[in-house]
C-alpha cells in the first residue's frame, strides 16, 4: 500500500508517454462519451465538435472496418487494442498515431472505452530508443480509471488492483477517501477537484510497494485530465497510472549509454579499454561484467580472428576486463590478464562460432550443465547465484576482439531483451575503441620492435669508458618516439658519445631515429669535431624533411630533433662536446659532485635558423661519470624541467654506486609510471690512459724524421713486448712520416698508443687529407697508402687545429692482449 509521504504532487515526470496523452471516452458502440483538453490540442476537434458523434470522425480505422460495432467486438474479444494507425485533424491533415483502446468496466456490467492517442514513435535509426518506447506504448500494463464530478469511481480496468491491492467491487462507486484512507486521499482529491475546475491535466509521480511484492520500491506516473461533455463542462476525471520503474531504469541505462561515447575511447590501452566497458555496464546493467579479449590484440599481434572462421582451434582468450558491485569480484574464477578457459562445446564459444549475442534469462545451473564443462564457472556461478547471463561478441566489421560476459546476482530480474539491445549497442561502442586500441597497439609494437633493432645492442667503450644505458618507450597514448644514444669507438682509443631525440612519435620518427643514427655513425668516422659533424647533421635532417614531401609543390615533412655529441681522449682525459637544443649534460666527480655544463644551446636540428653549434672542451677527472639524456628523463606531467634536473642531479649524487645501478633509480624515480615521452639514459665512467701505455715524439720535418720515427717505434715496441709487430710497424711508421714530410710543412709528431689495439699517429701540419691514388707502372709515388692499407686492420685521418692526424690501427697478438690486460 501506499504510505501516506509517498505521494509527491505536483513534480513533473521525465516520460511523456503520459502526460502528453489525447484521452477521449468512447460508449460501446464507438461515440465519443466525453473529450478532452489534450485531445481537442491533437487533432483540433473541440468537445461541442465531436461528443456525441462516432469515433470514425478521427479514427478513420473505424470506417474501414466492417462496421463500427464489428471493430468493438474484436476490441472487447482481444479486451483492448493497441498499434499504429492514422488519425485524422480537423484541418483535414492526417497525422499518424499510436493508438491505444483500453476496456472500462462500470458497477452495472456497461463497459467503456479509453482511447489514447500519442505521436507515433519516432522512426530513428536508434533500435533501443523505439524498443524502449514502444513496450511502454503498446504493451506496459497501464492503470485506467474514470470518476464522476463527486470524485466517485464509476469505470476502470484490472490494472489498478496490481498497482495498489484494491479490488474492482471495492473501488467502483466510491472516493479514495472512502476506501484508501491511508493515502493521503485527501490531497490526491483536492488535485481532482482542481483538474475538474480548471479543466487542465495534472501528472503526479510517487514511489510505493508493489502489495504483492517485498522487493525494491516501484515508481508510478499518474496523469489526471478533466472529461468534457458535448455542451464543454467537466463531467468527470480520467485517471491513467503507470509502472515506470522498468522505463526510468532503462532510460537511465541510456543516459550511460549517451555518454559511452565520451568515457569510452579515452585510452589506446587495449587492457584498459576493455576495463572502461566493464566499469561503464556495472551497476547500472549488470551486477557483474567480464571483458575476455583475444590476446593477440593485446600485443598487437597477428593478424585478426575472423567471426566464422575460428575452426576447430578457437581464439585464446585473455581476461581484460571485471567489475562487479561487490568488492574484490569474488565472481570471476580468472584475474585480469589470465588466459580464461573455454571447453569446445559451451555458448561462448557458439558465440565465438557464430558472432552472434546469447541471452539466457533463466541460467540452468543444475547437475549436468553446460557450466560443469568450466568447473572453474560453475562453483562460481553456484556460490554467488547467477541466474541470468547475457554473452555478447566483440567484433569489428568481420574480425572478432573477444566477449563480454553480463550477470545478475543480486538483481532478482532476468535480463530481457531490451537488456540485450543495450548490451549490444554499450558493446557495439566500445568495439570501437577496442579496434582503434587494436590497431595502434599494432603500430606502436612494429614501431618499438624498429626502435629496439635500431638502438645498439652493446655499448663498446673500450680503454675509454664504462658504460651503461636505459631507454624506456612512451605509454600507448603518445606512442614511441625517436630516441636513440650510441658510444662510437674513435681511432687513438678515443669515444664518442651521442644521444639524440627525433620530433614526433610511431613509425616514422622511429624510422627517422634509424637514419640520423646511420648519419651520425658515418659521420663520426670521418673523425670530425662535434660542432662539424652537428652542422652536417642539421643538414642531413633538412635533407630528410625536403625528400618526404609528397610533391614538389607541397611543404616539407616536419623532420627535426636534437642531439648531444661528444668526444672523450682517455690520454688527455680531454672531453669536447656541442649541442643541438639539446638538455645539457650533467658531469658527476668522484665525490658526487653534480655539475650540469653550460653548453651553448645552439638550435635544433632541421630549424635552419640561429647560430651553427659551438664546442666546449673540459677535462674530466678518471673515475668522473657523465651523463647524457634526453628530455623525458626530466619533463614529465606536472613537472617542470628544472624540478626534473634536480630530481636527476640527487640521484647521480651517489659515487659508490655502479653505473646500472644508478640507471634504475633514475628511471624508477620518475613521478609518472607511464611517460608520455621515451626516456634516454646514457652514464659513462670515464677512464684514463696510463702514460705507460702512449708514447709521443716530436720529429723536425725533413727527411731525416723517417728513419728516427723507424728507430723509436722498433724501441717502443720491444719495451712494450710486441716485437711481433716491428716489420709492419717500421713500414707504417716509414710511409706516413714520408708523406707529413712531403706534404705538411713545420714539426711532424709521432705517437704510439696501446690499447685494445695499436695504434700509430702521425700528425703534421698539411691541410690536405691524405688519399690513395693507383700508381702507374714507371711512377715512383703512390704506393704507400696502399701499403699501409694492407699492413693495418684500418687507417684514417682526422682534423686537428693547425693540420691533421693521420692514423692506422694494428691488431695485437693475443699473447701481448693478455699482457695488456693484465697490466
Amino acid at each position: 500500500m501506499t504510505s501516506p509521504d509517498a505521494v509527491t504532487l505536483g513534480k513533473q515526470l521525465n516520460a511523456s508517454d503520459i502526460s502528453d496523452t489525447a484521452i477521449a471516452l468512447l460508449d460501446e458502440q464507438g461515440t465519443v462519451a466525453a473529450w478532452t483538453h489534450t485531445a481537442e490540442q491533437f487533432v483540433g476537434f473541440s468537445a461541442e465538435d465531436i461528443v456525441g458523434r462516432s469515433a470514425a470522425l478521427v479514427l478513420p480505422s473505424f470506417k474501414e472496418a466492417t462496421t463500427t460495432s464489428a471493430f468493438v467486438e474484436q476490441c472487447r474479444a482481444e479486451n483492448g487494442w493497441s498499434g499504429a494507425t492514422a488519425v485524422r485533424h480537423r484541418d483535414g491533415r492526417v497525422l499518424d498515431a499510436g493508438v491505444r483502446l483500453t476496456m472500462l468496466r462500470g458497477r452495472d456490467g456497461t463497459a467503456r472505452w479509453l482511447a489514447s492517442v500519442t505521436d507515433a514513435v519516432p522512426q530513428s535509426g536508434d533500435a533501443i530508443d523505439r524498443s524502449v518506447r514502444e513496450p511502454l506504448l503498446a504493451r506496459a500494463p497501464i492503470g485506467v480509471g474514470i470518476r464522476d464530478r463527486q470524485l466517485r469511481s464509476t469505470y476502470v480496468n484490472d490494472v489498478p488492483e496490481s498497482h495498489d491491492g484494491l479490488p474492482r467491487d471495492r473501488r467502483l462507486g466510491h472516493r479514495f477517501t472512502e476506501v484508501l484512507p491511508g493515502a493521503n486521499a485527501e490531497t490526491i482529491e483536492a488535485v481532482m477537484r482542481q483538474v475538474l475546475q480548471n479543466g487542465t491535466t495534472k501528472i503526479h509521480e510517487y514511489r510505493t510497494w508493489l502489495p504483492t511484492s517485498q522487493g525494491p520500491e516501484h515508481q508510478f506516473a499518474v496523469s489526471f485530465q478533466c472529461l468534457q461533455g458535448a455542451d464543454g463542462r467537466a463531467l468527470g476525471v480520467c485517471i491513467i497510472g503507470a509502472d515506470v520503474t522498468a522505463s526510468r531504469r532503462t532510460r537511465e541505462r541510456l543516459a550511460v549509454l549517451s555518454q559511452a561515447s565520451t568515457r569510452l575511447g579515452s585510452t589506446l590501452d587495449v587492457t584498459q579499454a576493455g576495463q572502461e566497458l566493464a566499469d561503464l555496464a556495472v551497476p547500472l546493467l549488470a551486477d557483474h561484467v567480464a571483458v575476455d579479449l583475444e590476446q593477440s590484440i593485446s600485443f598487437g599481434e597477428g593478424p585478426p580472428v575472423r567471426i566464422g572462421a575460428t575452426g576447430k582451434h578457437l581464439p585464446c582468450l585473455r581476461r581484460a576486463g571485471l567489475a562487479s558491485i561487490h568488492q574484490g569480484v569474488p565472481e570471476s574464477p580468472w584475474a585480469r590478464g589470465e588466459q580464461v578457459f573455454l571447453p569446445p562445446v559451451s555458448p561462448f564459444t557458439d558465440v565465438l562460432r557464430a558472432g552472434k549475442s546469447l541471452l539466457e534469462p533463466v541460467l540452468d545451473t543444475a547437475p549436468g550443465a553446460w557450466i560443469d564443462k568450466m568447473p572453474e564457472l560453475a562453483h562460481s556461478v553456484r556460490e554467488h547465484g547467477v541466474h541470468s547471463i547475457m554473452i555478447v561478441p566483440i567484433r569489428a566489421r568481420r574480425s572478432l576482439l573477444g566477449v563480454a560476459l553480463f550477470v545478475r546476482t543480486e538483481d532478482p530480474v532476468p535480463f530481457h531483451e531490451v537488456d540485450l539491445l543495450l548490451a549490444e549497442e554499450l558493446v557495439a561502442r566500445a568495439a570501437q575503441s577496442l579496434n582503434n586500441a587494436r590497431q595502434y597497439a599494432r603500430k606502436h609494437t612494429a614501431a618499438l620492435t624498429l626502435q629496439r633493432h635500431l638502438l645498439p645492442r652493446r655499448l663498446p667503450g673500450g680503454t675509454a669508458v664504462e658504460a651503461a644505458s636505459r631507454y624506456l618507450p612512451a605509454d600507448l597514448d603518445h606512442g614511441v618516439g625517436g630516441d636513440w644514444f650510441d658510444v662510437i669507438p674513435l681511432s687513438g682509443a678515443r669515444v664518442a658519445l651521442v644521444v639524440g631525440d627525433v620530433i614526433g612519435h610511431g613509425l616514422h620518427a622511429a624510422a627517422t631515429m634509424g637514419r640520423l643514427r646511420t648519419a651520425v655513425h658515418t659521420l663520426a668516422t670521418m673523425e670530425l669535431p662535434p660542432d662539424e659533424l652537428l652542422a652536417h647533421l642539421d643538414d642531413t635532417v633538412q635533407r630528410l624533411g625536403e625528400e618526404d614531401a609528397d610533391s614538389a609543390d607541397q611543404s616539407p615533412a616536419v623532420v627535426g630533433g636534437t642531439c648531444l655529441y661528444a668526444v672523450y681522449d682517455p690520454a688527455t682525459r680531454r672531453c669536447t662536446m656541442a649541442r643541438a637544443g639539446h638538455p645539457p649534460p650533467a658531469v658527476i666527480d668522484p665525490q658526487g659532485r653534480v655539475t650540469y655544463l653550460d653548453l651553448p644551446p645552439g638550435a635544433p636540428l632541421g630549424v635552419g635558423l640561429g647560430d651553427p653549434p659551438e664546442s666546449v672542451e673540459l677535462e674530466l677527472a678518471e673515475g668522473s661519470v657523465l651523463a647524457l639524456y634526453t628530455d623525458g628523463l626530466i619533463e614529465t606531467r606536472g613537472h617542470d624541467i628544472e624540478e626534473g634536473m634536480r630530481r636527476l642531479g640527487t640521484v647521480l649524487a651517489q659515487p659508490g654506486r655502479s653505473l646500472e645501478d644508478l640507471c634504475d633509480i633514475a628511471t624508477q624515480s620518475l613521478p609518472d609510471r607511464a611517460p608520455c615521452d621515451d626516456v634516454t639514459l646514457l652514464l659513462v665512467r670515464t677512464r684514463s690512459l696510463s702514460p705507460a701505455r702512449v708514447a709521443s715524439w716530436t720529429l723536425p720535418g725533413d727527411q731525416s724524421a723517417v728513419s728516427s720515427a723507424r728507430t723509436l717505434a722498433s724501441r717502443q715496441l720491444t719495451e712494450w713486448g710486441l716485437q711481433g709487430l716491428q716489420d709492419a710497424t717500421k713500414l707504417i711508421v716509414s710511409e706516413l712520416v714520408t708523406n707529413a714530410v712531403r706534404h705538411g710543412t713545420g714539426q711532424i709528431e709521432l705517437r704510439l698508443v696501446r690499447h685494445q689495439v695499436l695504434t700509430c699517429e702521425v700528425s703534421d701540419t698539411g691541410p690536405c687529407t691524405p688519399r690513395p691514388r693507383r700508381a702507374r707502372t714507371m711512377d715512383e709515388n703512390g704506393r704507400g697508402l696502399f701499403l699501409v692499407t694492407n699492413l693495418s686492420r684500418r687507417w684514417g685521418s682526422r682534423p686537428v687545429p693547425g693540420g691533421k692526424v693521420v692514423w692506422a690501427e694494428q691488431d695485437l697478438p693475443h699473447t701481448s692482449g693478455l699482457r695488456s690486460a693484465a697490466a
